[in-house]
This record gives structure tokens, C-alpha cells and sequence, in this order.
């Protein structure tokens, strides 16, 4: 569908880890790894692409105490959720665990700790976030113990379990995730490959307790063809799921803030369409 490079002027600006956008395609919430969070407009064209992205609001997320949360070990806020409550929720690696906000200025709601994985670590740890309709919570962390160990999904819905795993390609890691209006679990993941940049992919299963019933790649981009894309948001406009994806410029100048969309046809060949 597009894409479109988002600036602004704000120094808290930049490093968009997640995103979220809603069913109508017009309003928007993004979060930064430095626990800050945006929020606004949408303004698209006749053909539904973004032509920009408008801040109403911004917001730093803050500790159960009610206390501004800073950059790094307890702020790198990484995944993004809002149920259908509006209750916002945020994963965090370096102290790893899962919070709710009632609204963005709100003091912190803490779900007890998650069990801590094999291969979590500061800085790799539950990046993507998502959240069923009846309130499930799935968090995925960002490494596993090896290259060939599935990625365990965690799930609460009054205590943390390990719902699924995931297979694991040994190049690709996971940056965020999301619930689409068809049920479905898509995961965005990335694989950075040094001077030739960052390539994206997304992935699309049905995750049923146990196991993975289905598993697809829907893109697969080239090495450079987007920024650093972490962020995934998936809605339905009425004509069929669009996906979101917004992108970490690391705070550096040699980088963008990047949103890319795509619309996804039911019953084409997504490898040879991509």
C-alpha cells in the first residue's frame, strides 16, 4: 500500500519498537524503547496511504510507584497491546516483565513476573507483544537458547504458561507481534545483516494450546528495502486485513522512522507475489 517516513521534532522522538492503530485505520499509539508513548491521527489519501501521521499526545510510562520510568533497564518498553477494554499493555526486556496501563499517564499494573526463558537476557528479551479478544495475553521473547530451538510464546490469563512453540529459522528473530481480525498470530521478525542492513519478514499462524496448527510466510524483504522494521499493527478497513509496521531508527541520524503497509489478498502465491 505505501510507505511513509514519519518525523517530528520532539527529542523523545524516534526508536518505535510497537505500534498499534485502530479498527478504522485513523487513530494511531505508538511506543518508543525509552518507555515513551504517541498518540493522534492518521491522515490517509483517497486510496487509504498514509499521508501523515498527526501527535495529539505524548506520554512517559511510568513504575507502579506512578514515577517517570528512564531509558534503559527498566524502561526499554518493547511490545505493545490494547485490549478491548482500551487498557494498554507494554512488554519490557531488561527487567522482563508485562505492565497495563489504564491510560497513558497512568501508574503501572504489574502482571507477576514471567517465567525467564532460555536465551532471555537484557536487551533480548518478550518483544512482542499481543492480546486476544477475550483478554490473553502472548508475549514472545526476542532469542532462544540456540539457533535451532523453537521460540517458546508465553501466555497469562491469570498465570503464565508456555502456550506454543514456534519454529525458529536460524536468521530470524522475533520484533513484534499482533492478533488480526481473523484470529490469527502474526509475527514480524528481522534479521540484521551488518553493512548490507536490516531485512524484514512476516509470518501469519493459528496458534492453538500445544501447538501451531498453520504456519505462513506472508513478505519477505530484501536486505535495505525498509528501515528496521519492529512494530506490527494488523486491522481490517472492510475490504479485507491491512498490516502496519513502523520502524526503529535507533535514535541515528543515518536511519528513519519508516511506516510500511501492506493489504493481503486471501488466495494468491504470497512467495511468488513477494
Amino acid at each position: 500500500m505505501g510507505t511513509f517516513v514519519w518525523r517530528d521534532a520532539d527529542p523523545d522522538f524516534g526508536g518505535f519498537s510497537g505500534i498499534e492503530i485502530t479498527e478504522d485505520g485513523t487513530r494511531f499509539h505508538a511506543l518508543t524503547d525509552r518507555a515513551h508513548l504517541f498518540w493522534g491521527r492518521v491522515d490517509r489519501d483517497a486510496q487509504g496511504a498514509v499521508r501523515d501521521m498527526v501527535i495529539e499526545g505524548r506520554a512517559n510510562l511510568r513504575d507502579r510507584s506512578g514515577n517517570p520510568l528512564p531509558a534503559g533497564y527498566r524502561g526499554d518498553s518493547e511490545g505493545i497491546a490494547i485490549g478491548a477494554d482500551g487498557r494498554i499493555w507494554v512488554s519490557f526486556e531488561g527487567l522482563h516483565r508485562v505492565v497495563a496501563y489504564d491510560h497513558p499517564e497512568a501508574a503501572a499494573d504489574p502482571l507477576p513476573f514471567p517465567p525467564k526463558l532460555p536465551g532471555m537476557r537484557p536487551n533480548a528479551g518478550l518483544e512482542s507483544l499481543a492480546i486476544r479478544d477475550d483478554g490473553t495475553i502472548l508475549a514472545v521473547p526476542e532469542q532462544s537458547s540456540g539457533p535451532a530451538t523453537p521460540f517458546t510464546v508465553l501466555a497469562f490469563d491469570g498465570e503464565w504458561r508456555e502456550h506454543a512453540l514456534i519454529r525458529r529459522d536460524p536468521r530470524w528473530l522475533p520484533v513484534g507481534a499482533d492478533i488480526g481480525p481473523d484470529g490469527m498470530f502474526y509475527l514480524l521478525e528481522r534479521d540484521f545483516r551488518g553493512p548490507l542492513g536490516f531485512a524484514s519478514r512476516l509470518r501469519r499462524m493459528d496458534l492453538v494450546e500445544g501447538e501451531v496448527a498453520r504456519d505462513e510466510v506472508l513478505m519477505e524483504s530484501r536486505s535495505m528495502q525498509y528501515d528496521n522494521l519492529e512494530g506490527i499493527s494488523v486491522w481490517d478497513d472492510g475490504e479485507g486485513p491491512r498490516i502496519t509496521l513502523i520502524s526503529d531508527d535507533n535514535f541515528l541520524f543515518l536511519q528513519r522512522t519508516e511506516l510500511v503497509e501492506f493489504r493481503l489478498h486471501e488466495g494468491t502465491d504470497r512467495r511468488a507475489a513477494n
